[in-house]
């Protein structure tokens, strides 16, 4: 748990950061070559991080899984010299590993062969200096597309997608796919997009919707957990579109434990079947939850994934068979 509480701490902006110079492109680390497998955190045909799955789960072998989904991890170079994330820091790399990548991409692996890119992604400070701060962002957002364009120009072969992200992997994919599928012939391939933790705005997009239901495709959706009856105030989630993960509808009934598939945490052996209910609340997801430490937590965010995780699983499965149907 020490992991979560100090991820949890620091997103509440309690741990500070050391002083950085101003942003400048030249100054951060050395762009990753895509067609190196070392920079890709996960692909498929390899053990790696995302392919952890509980007991109670039955592995499937990538060569029956006929979708792809593209990861993008969250934050998680918390301080450091540079503005972006060096790819050969083998300490970060590993945390990026053991943490999100093991339990958020994870969680699709049941239905699909996972894609991870390593990328130069913007220290934590980014989203509170306005002046260099968005300068890191778009800088880490150049890795994301050109590991995203090297993915379909190398791996992707026409298969049907799924784009997934969490925290900034989102702030990336909310862009992504604005201009990879948005209107794009390239739509037509999107399974769904799991655009998790960060605002993602409807006017955001040309074509592009909110899904409404658990098998629409060709649609996205998002939430950002917080404990119900917490009021967070001024957040980057400003018009956000939520949805319910565990109906997955946008409307604001709540859906009582009950009805819940099962959340992790640390263990994958522990499931926590029952545990948590959801309701939307304005742009957020408020949510109870019975899961020991993170219960009495007002931010919910880095259990965004582990809280639904069942549930998100399923649904992949659900589209997935929807989108085949459809074609």
């Amino acid at each position: 748990m020490r992991t979560f509480l100090f991820l949890a701490l620091t997103l509440s902006g309690l741990i500070a950061t050391a002083q950085l110079p101003a942003f400048n492109a030249a100054d951060q680390p050395e762009a990753p070559d895509y067609a190196l497998e070392k920079n890709w955190s996960t692909l498929p045909f390899r053990t790696d991080a995302a392919d952890r799955i509980p007991k109670s789960e039955q592995w499937i072998s990538d060569s029956l899984k006929d979708v792809d989904v593209f990861f993008v991890y969250p934050t998680i170079y918390l301080k450091g010299k540079t503005w972006n994330a060096d790819l050969e820091n083998k300490k970060l790399n590993k945390r990026i590993d053991s943490k999100p990548v093991r339990y958020q991409a994870g969680v699709f692996n049941a239905s699909a062969r996972v894609y991870t890119p390593r990328y130069r992604q913007a220290i934590l400070k980014s989203f509170s200096d306005t002046v260099d701060g968005p300068k890191a962002l778009a800088f880490a957002y150049e890795d994301v597309k050109r590991a995203f364009q090297y993915y379909l120009d190398h791996y992707n072969n026409g298969r049907p997608i799924i784009i997934a992200s969490h925290s900034q992997g989102s702030h990336h994919t909310r862009r992504l796919i604005a201009e990879f599928f948005d209107g794009t012939p390239l739509q037509k391939k999107l399974v769904a997009a799991y655009v998790v933790g960060y605002a993602c705005n409807q006017d955001s997009y040309k074509k592009l919707k909110p899904c409404e239901n658990e098998t629409q495709t060709g649609c996205y959706v998002t939430w950002a957990s917080y404990k119900k009856g917490f009021e967070p105030g001024e957040t980057m989630l400003a018009g956000n579109v939520c949805i319910n993960p565990i109906s997955w509808n946008r409307d604001t009934v709540a859906i009582d434990a009950s009805k819940s598939m099962g959340g992790i945490l640390l263990s994958f052996n522990k499931k926590y079947v029952n545990n948590v209910s959801a309701q939307v609340h304005g742009n957020i997801l408020w949510v109870k939850n019975r899961m020991p430490i993170i219960s009495s937590w007002n931010n919910l965010h880095i259990a965004d994934y582990n809280l639904f995780w069942f549930d998100i699983r399923e649904n992949v499965k659900r589209r997935i068979d929807a989108y085949k149907k459809q074609r």
